[in-house]
């Protein structure tokens, strides 16, 4: 019975461990906003798809080479037919048709028969087609890879963008949690000063009402600081939860400015645009080159077994063994006179969706220097209300506490105190978001130029 005890006493602890380690909430992740960008870069799986794409391309141009080596076809059949009107049967594939000579009468008896040859066939010219198409297998490679390219540009910038994000999310839940001690610390004050006749006992039901009301809104922040933790922990592909150690930066301005439009040509987008611009040219010189003749040399070595004979005797099992050889050369000139219509008509539509490429990638020069000049327009209006956005901190500091120590004697009322509290809460989140459209600035300058470094580079 003691046994039954001190297992069962034993299981209940195992599943109390268990239940524990299932409690526990994933492990922080420190990581400085380069190691966050290497990560996603990494191992996001976008990103790799794009790769393999990419990669796959690459090994598509040495398939396209392959096909037009010469192929050769060994081929051996044996079957059982019978021989009416031609002698024996045979299944024409891989081996070029030859025929024995006719009965004069219909005959339904059956025989073997079997065949085998070898077949070389190659297209030693289809007039440019060849080149034009290994030339579309490389632009195609090539449109790939700025693809990639282009995803990995987008991927980083995300990364930074959710970083910055939640470096905000952590300074507003510091914010708010000072904004808790401020409304308890008022609290107790407030119960001191009732139980003293200095104030109404409202005012300390009020001051419960607004450490509520603080309490609330750090819940909140900490509700927003756990879902940035998540956004930036599915582009970096971890179950941990991210906690960023580069803090500091966010606390100054960035020490240089850009304000210059860069040259585009070298933008992930620029680049994208204008390899599916050549793709799309390489296909509509493909197309001119499928209509044109092609010339193919063949040769072949060929043997025949027949259970018929000329004199007309059937031996039943004689076909199953080879007894006539042959062999047999050639050249063919094959011209695709009715798909010259059609392959016009192809070249007239990838035309204009060359043209399309061509005004794809304008529009997109014209969308990303008007981001420049946005976001340079960003950058500085945000520069200038950090610098309102501090001085209206510490006044909003200095009046908080003159008029509490004026609450505390009993010559301003609660309102007066909510509202400084209010707008000292206001200053500081102001103040920090400030800051964080400043960097958010330069980040969207960044990526209009189409070079994380731009802001990479200011972080120390």
């Amino acid at each position: 019975m003691s046994t039954f005890i001190h297992r069962l006493i034993g299981l209940v602890i195992f599943l109390g461990i268990c239940a524990g380690l299932k409690a526990q909430p994933p492990p922080d992740l420190v990581l400085r906003m380069k190691d966050a960008v290497s990560l996603g870069e990494q191992h996001f799986h976008l990103l790799k798809s794009r790769k393999y794409e990419a990669e796959a391309s690459e090994k598509k141009i040495d398939v396209i080479k392959y096909t037009k080596t010469p192929s050769i076809d060994a081929t051996y059949q044996a079957g059982f037919s019978s021989a009416n009107n031609i002698t024996g049967q045979f299944y024409p594939y891989g081996i070029i048709p030859m025929t024995g000579p006719v009965f004069t009468d219909s005959r339904s008896t059956g025989a073997t028969g079997s065949a085998a040859s070898i077949l070389l066939n190659w297209e030693v010219t289809g007039f440019g087609e060849r080149n034009a198409g290994i030339d579309l297998s490389i632009a195609e490679a090539r449109s790939k890879t700025a693809a990639w390219q282009q995803e990995v540009f987008n991927h980083k910038v995300s990364i930074i963008g959710a970083y910055l994000d939640l470096l905000l999310a952590f300074d507003i839940l510091t914010i708010q949690r000072r904004n808790v001690d401020r409304a308890q610390e008022n609290l107790r004050q407030s119960i001191e000063l009732t139980k003293s006749g200095l104030k109404p006992g409202a005012d300390t039901a009020l001051f419960r009402s607004e450490l509520s009301k603080a309490n609330i809104e750090w819940l909140n922040a900490r509700q927003q600081l756990q879902m940035e933790q998540w956004l930036l922990a599915q582009l970096i592909v971890t179950d941990s939860l991210p906690v960023p150690s580069d803090t500091a930066f966010l606390q100054m301005l960035p020490l240089t400015r850009s304000g210059q439009e860069s040259n585009l040509s070298t933008h992930p987008f620029i680049q994208y645009s204008q390899s599916e611009w050549a793709f799309s040219k390489s296909r509509e010189g493909f197309l001119k080159k499928s209509y044109l003749p092609k010339l193919t040399v063949w040769g072949t070595g060929f043997a025949r077994g027949s259970g018929f004979y000329p004199d007309g005797t059937i031996k039943t099992w004689d076909g199953m063994g080879l007894s006539r050889y042959n062999y047999g050369a050639g050249l063919q000139l094959s011209i695709p006179i009715m798909k010259i219509g059609e392959a016009k008509r192809e070249i007239h539509e990838q035309a204009l969706l060359s043209k399309a490429a061509e005004e794809k990638i304008l529009d997109i020069k014209s969308t990303l220097s008007t981001q420049q000049k946005i976001a340079n327009t960003a950058f500085e209006n945000s520069v200038a209300i950090t610098e309102e956005s501090q001085r209206q901190l510490e006044s909003a500091d200095y009046a908080y506490y003159a008029i509490r120590i004026r609450y505390q004697s009993g010559l301003v009322n609660f309102s007066d105190l909510i509202t400084a509290q209010y707008n000292l809460l206001k200053a500081e989140t102001d103040l920090k978001k400030s800051r964080w459209n400043v960097w958010k600035a330069l980040l969207m300058q960044a990526s209009a130029m189409g070079d994380e470094n731009i802001f990479l580079n200011q972080i120390k």
